[in-house]
Formats: structure tokens, sequence, C-alpha cells
């Protein structure tokens, strides 16, 4: 049997070696199947269409010089790329002559994607037996511009949103991280760019992701050996916003795939925007080499909107739902209800709910009784940094403390307080919640809380300090 065409590519694999990164070539150039030589053609086999189209995009330089160092002038490249599916069906070939304008004309990463087409590429969105015709942004149709009012506390994000918007993976800001607390609108303001995106860009592909959703979409893709389809799909995305980056906190499969999406996206001209509960600089659990990344573009933060944005919000409101009411009953609204905006349209909403199903005119009267039991009864927002700045001050110590590896008795009771707390009081995972104190997993969380409870009962001075902690923590 002639072994002409492997000797051949063995030579241009060791050229090829020495003058690309490890990864990259491990990636890109192991898997790579030589076929055959004709005539100075060398026949390559590549997994995907989208393998072939990278190698075009950034290898193809270094292709061309060193096949024509191995075979002299009038060297070509022919590639095979296989197209069968993961159902049983065989593989077939397409083959493609090297070329920069050459474009694949059934590659399924250049077509919408339809659940009765065989594609290489497993859509994660898409439920078996549910006919789909593309890919859904997964956006929700009020989130937008005009519904998201303007206010010293979003100015900066919202322009750049707004930015994004117009020239997406055009400007600086990619990507756009988006930080703030529960309920200040960084889904709402992410998901109005990819409305506004879609608007003016028909042809662009938008998806609206949270970080759980596409971590459980991702243990299924492990599971089912669909990893490359997964990765592959998400790859070709247009304008991709992930929101809760946090929730990635102590995962590091998932933010390994994730950071290979991130790299290819942004380094293919494709914009993200990303939300989060706190800036990149703060995230706890997250790979260093993720974390830099995120810094790229600009982050923006949102906060406590002031008096007059929230009265500017609650007008807008009444006037979008075509309510009355009358402005004392808006600014006593505005003057009690000042943690969000969810709060704050919230209500909005009972009020306007008590007012019907008691056929009871909206008076201030009405509104001060129940917005003062709303308010009163509200949970205050409490989040891991905090649980554990209330223990270290009632134990006397450095917050700095429970990061430590210490084994001394105070510091891991400490420790396992504000782990207790921060699994009982916030909706935190407990890979989050590891990630944050200590940098544990999600099982010494769990044997954490299961030690306070049994301490709780056997012990009255340790009883007494958790007592203690959380009367502080609900002042």
């Amino acid at each position: 049997m002639n072994e002409e065409h492997r000797a051949v590519w063995d030579k241009c694999l060791n050229v090829i070696k020495d003058n690309v990164p490890g990864s990259s070539f491990k990636t890109w150039f192991e898997p790579i199947e030589p076929i055959k030589l004709t005539d100075k053609v060398l026949t390559i086999q590549v997994p995907s269409a989208f393998f072939y189209e990278y190698l075009e995009e950034q290898f193809i330089d270094i292709l061309r010089r060193t096949l024509r160092m191995v075979l002299g002038n009038g060297a070509k490249l022919e590639y095979n790329v296989v197209m069968g599916d993961k159902n049983g069906n065989e593989p077939y070939t397409v083959s493609y002559p090297t070329n920069n304008n050459v474009k694949i004309v059934n590659n399924p990463l250049t077509i919408p994607l339809k659940s009765d087409e065989k594609t290489a590429i497993r859509n994660p969105f898409i439920i078996p037996g549910i006919q789909k015709l593309q890919i859904d942004p997964q956006l929700k149709p009020d989130n937008t511009f005009d519904n998201f009012i303007e206010g010293d506390c979003n100015r900066l994000a919202r322009s750049a949103g707004f930015a994004v918007a117009q020239n997406p993976g055009g400007t600086a800001f990619n990507p756009l991280m988006i930080y703030g607390n529960s309920g200040l609108g960084k889904t709402h303001l992410a998901q109005a760019i990819g409305i506004e995106v879609k608007e003016r860009f028909p042809d662009k592909t938008v998806l609206y992701v949270n970080a759980n959703k596409f971590q459980t979409q991702f243990t299924e893709a492990t599971r089912n050996n669909n990893r490359n389809d997964f990765l592959h799909f998400y790859q070709m995305i247009d304008v991709l916003i992930l929101d809760d980056v946090q929730e990635f906190a102590g995962k590091e499969k998932t933010q390994e795939t994730f950071f290979h999406i991130f790299n290819h996206l942004h380094q293919m001209g494709k914009q993200l925007i990303l939300t989060s509960d706190k800036p990149p600089i703060e995230l706890k659990g997250m790979e260093q080499r993720l974390l830099s990344r995120f810094k790229w573009g600009l982050t923006a933060d949102l906060q406590v909107p002031d008096f007059d944005t929230r009265m500017n919000i609650l007008k807008h409101k009444v006037y979008k739902d075509g309510i009355s009411f009358s402005e004392d009953v808006l600014e006593y609204i505005a003057s009690h209800v000042s943690n969000n905006v969810r709060e704050l349209e919230g209500a909005l909403v009972s009020l306007l709910a008590q007012s019907m199903l008691n056929k009871r005119e909206i008076t201030l009267e009405l509104a001060a009784k129940l917005i003062n039991k709303l308010v009163k009864n509200s949970k205050r927002e409490l989040s891991i940094e905090y649980i554990s700045k209330v223990v270290c001050d009632y134990f006397n110590m450095q917050v700095d403390a429970l990061q430590t590896k210490t084994r001394k008795r105070e510091v891991v009771q400490a420790r396992q307080i504000a782990m207790y707390f921060s699994k009982s009081l916030t909706k935190y995972s407990l890979t989050s919640i590891g990630a944050q104190i200590g940098a544990k997993d999600h099982a010494t969380v769990l044997h954490a809380c299961k030690t306070v409870n049994n301490l709780k009962d056997t012990d009255k001075n340790f009883r007494q300090y958790v007592e203690d902690i959380e009367k502080k923590l609900k002042m």
C-alpha cells in the first residue's frame, strides 16, 4: 500500500509543530488524517465543516508555505470534510480546494439550523420532537431600550450597550460586562442590546443564555458525548449574551469550555455581553485567564436608582400599562421602595392588584398601608461577602482569615458558620459558596452546614453564637 501521503504529511507536521503553539497543534493538527497524494495535491480529512473553516481562517498561510516546502512549487491542498451525524448514519465527505474565498455551501454553521435536517451540530436549545426553524435568541420582547429608563445610576452602561447594539463586535466594548446587585436591570439591559441588534441586523445570530442554563447544557453534552457539537454551536453565534457569569465559580470544566468559546468569538470579531453581580476583580472561584479576558472591553456597573430615576420608572410603567396614579402616590412609592427596580415595579403591581381585588380607589392611604407592609416584610438581599464580614466581626477576626488554609479551631468554626448562613440566606449554589469562602468544594460546604446544625443541637454556647449572628444578619 502506498504510504507516500502519510510520509508527506508527517514532514509537514514536523515543520508546523515548530511554528504554532503546542495547544493549537494538538487541537487543530493532530486530528487531521492524510488521505491521498495525487500530482502534488495532498488530500487531508478533517472532522467537521467548522474545523475546515477554522484552518482556512487561522492557519492557511503556514499550510501553504509548508506544503510548498515539502512538495515544491505547484503543491495544493484539498480537504475531505466529514459531514455525518451521531445517529448511526454513515458519514460522508465533501472536498474543497484550499482557497480563502471558498464557502461551504451546505455548512450547518452558515445556515439556520432546522430540526428536520441532518446537521453536524446539535442545537442545545431545541427540544427533540419540536419543530424549530431557526435559533431562537431567547429574548423577552419587553426588554427593550425604550423600556429601560436612563438615570445617573445606569447612564454609562446604557450608553455603552446602545453603542454595541449599533455596531456589534466593532467597538472597543468587547466584551461588555454589566454588573450590579440583583434587581437593578442587568438582564433587561443585556437583552435590550440583543433586541436592538436583531432589529438593525436581522441576519445576525443573537443568543441570550443564563450561566445555569449553559452549565446544564454543557453537562448534558458531556454525558451524551456531544461536547464538540456544544462547543461548535456556541462558536457560531454573532452576539452571545451570558447572564450571571458568577455562577461559573468553581466549575473548572465549564470555565475551560467557555474560555475556548470566548476566544473564538472574540478573535472572529463577534460580540460578547456578560452580566455579573460584581466586577471581575471581585469574582471568586474563576480562572485568572478568564477574568483577564473579561477585562478586555468595558466593565460598567448598575447602581441603585436615585429618587428621580425611580419616579421616571414608575411614570413609564403606569403610562405603558394605561393606569392612572396620582403624583403623590407615585412619590410615596418612590420614597419608600428604594432597593432596586424589581421591588419598585413589584410594589406598583401589588398596589394595583389590591385596588382591583378589593374594588378600592388607589389613594395615598392605601399606598402607605401596603408599602409599609411590603418594606417591613421584605428581606434584604444578602451577599456572601456581607455574611462573611458579619461573622468575622462577631468573632473579632479579619475576613481574610476565612480564605487561608489554617486549621485553627476558631477560624474553621467561623468559616463553617459563614457557609451555613450563605446556604440558608442566599440563593447561591454550594459550589459558588465554597468557591468564595476558602476556595472549597461543594462537599465541604455541605459538611459545614451539617456540622453547624449538629453543634446547634448539642452545644449551648455555639447555639448562642449562631443566634446572635442571625439577628445581626436580619437586622
